[in-house]
């Protein structure tokens, strides 16, 4: 049995440092800062990973490509893509995916739940991707730029769609 109980949750760990990191859960406590860019941490280590953004380090690489990660974790994802492996199949349908993550977006095809809701209109949607993308109507965000003319948009493909005017490509 694991002697150390959170007041909150009530889940249970064997050492009182991981219940000291567990509760900042509940706080939101980040006692670790990014020098660089003032982000905050629950952990060290995850500060640690995340410095490798600023340096760029990537100290895990793939033996099948020589691609570099920052973490172990994104190696063994990246992986999958040569192994062909989908360990995470939908109940539903199914489907297998490479990451969990990707199987609970999916799983809300089959559910309809659309947990994030814009703050102005209350529209909701299945991804925080596409809410993002929908608060530019808003906020009149366009931050893909033509870099021969300067000309902005809210969509990336808006952009690419727009650059042909330069190139004079006609692809259909």
């Amino acid at each position: 049995m694991n002697p150390f109980q959170c007041s909150d949750c009530g889940k249970n760990f064997k050492w009182l440092s991981q219940l000291t990191i567990h509760r900042r859960v509940h706080t939101g406590e980040r006692p670790f800062t990014c020098p660089e860019c003032g982000k905050g941490f629950a952990q060290s280590s995850h500060l640690q990973e995340h410095h490798r953004l600023h340096t760029g380090e990537r100290p895990f690489t793939c033996s099948e490509c020589s691609k570099g990660f920052a973490r172990s974790s994104h190696l063994q994802e990246h992986q999958r893509v040569h192994s062909g492996e989908r360990p995470f199949h939908c109940p539903e349908c199914g489907k297998g995916f490479t990451q969990s993550s990707h199987l609970l977006e999916h799983e809300r095809i089959h559910t309809r739940e659309r947990p994030f809701a814009c703050s102005v209109c209350m529209k909701t949607f299945n991804h925080p991707s596409n809410l993002r993308r929908h608060r530019r109507l808003h906020t009149g965000e366009k931050p893909f730029s033509c870099p021969k003319c300067g000309k902005g948009f809210a969509r990336s493909s808006h952009l690419q769609e727009h650059q042909r005017v330069h190139t004079g490509d006609r692809p259909f």
